[in-house]
């Protein structure tokens, strides 16, 4: 939730603001990073942290480093998030959007299940399902379609799921909790590649006669609750040239 207490290192906190900052635009390619001793100075650290954060910087591909200029911002597009990252950036945030993202185009509507989801969900194909979709986007453009589908009984205890607006008073997930007060339990990923489809193109606002030749990332996330029901399923589509990274803390 907003307002929750950041126990990162003190590194980590100098690289997620120099972060935000880049991928929002508000720092611009080839613009200087404050120097080491600069940097330092400003965050009250050391020098030994702030250079750890700056190779943080670096190793994620968002600056470099010029020998006896200094450290520049790159320009690339932001990777994309899981489904699991974006309920971790929710609930560490109040906000599942990354750094300098939006997302608009927001669609729901009550239909039968695809076969494909049905599995997914556990239920009779044909079976009633809420899908919820939306664009994200940064300054580089889109960086996935994202299709959220949910069982039909969680669209009549919660009708605003069914509306074709951004969702207030919580994400889908964390409503479908207060509502039934069974909690997420766990949740399942994958990700693969694949060629665009011209429906894919579509989605993507790109020519589907003449779809990008490269594959996509393609991510699903099942939801699962406390009482072993799947309340979501989601799929999101990559746009070209978006790739999918993660990181996590190796202890000796």
């Amino acid at each position: 939730m907003a307002g929750q207490a950041d126990n990162r290192a003190p590194y980590a906190k100098i690289a997620a603001h120099y972060t935000e900052l880049i991928t929002s635009g508000q720092l611009q390619p080839g613009t200087l990073l404050p120097s080491i001793k600069n940097m330092s100075e400003e965050w009250k650290v050391s020098t030994a942290t702030a250079e750890k954060a700056l190779r943080k910087l670096r190793n994620e591909g968002l600056v470099r480093g010029i020998h006896g200029i200094g450290t520049e911002v790159l320009d690339r597009p932001a990777s994309m998030s899981s489904g699991s990252q974006r309920q971790d950036r929710g609930r560490r945030t109040g906000s599942s959007w990354g750094a300098g993202e939006r997302s608009d185009s927001h669609q729901a509507a009550v239909m039968p299940a695809p076969d494909e989801v049905a599995q997914a969900l556990d239920i009779q194909p044909g079976s009633d399902v809420v899908r919820r979709s939306r664009v994200y986007r940064d300054r580089h453009g889109i960086i996935a379609h994202s299709t959220s589908w949910i069982p039909g009984r969680y669209g009549k205890l919660i009708p605003q799921l069914a509306a074709s607006e951004r969702l207030t008073g919580g994400t889908s997930l964390q409503l479908i909790a207060q509502a039934t007060g069974h909690p997420i339990s766990h949740r399942i990923d994958t990700a693969s590649a694949r060629l665009l489809t011209p429906e894919d193109a579509r989605l993507l606002e790109l020519d589907p006669d003449n779809p990008p030749t490269e594959p996509v990332v393609v991510m699903t996330a099942k939801f699962v609750d406390s009482e072993g029901n799947i309340v979501e399923y989601g799929v999101d589509l990559g746009g070209p040239g978006r790739t999918w990274r993660t990181e996590s803390e190796v202890t000796p």
